[in-house]
């Protein structure tokens, strides 16, 4: 039991170690990861339709 609480009590010391991203930093990471999402989307998407039809071009 000893070995849990000294655990739980570093694991706290270390997260008030941690500095934490700001409200704005946060939600302009978010919107680069949405828009990255969505180009690669459809950049795949194309890709797809492009391989379909040069399939259904040979057969």
């Amino acid at each position: 039991m000893n070995k849990i609480v000294q655990f739980v009590k570093e694991s706290y010391a270390e997260l008030r170690k941690v500095v934490w991203p700001s409200r704005d930093d946060v939600i302009s990471s978010v919107k680069v990861v949405i828009v990255s999402t969505l180009i690669i989307a459809a950049v795949l998407g194309l890709l797809d339709v492009v391989l379909l039809l040069g399939v259904q071009a040979i057969f």
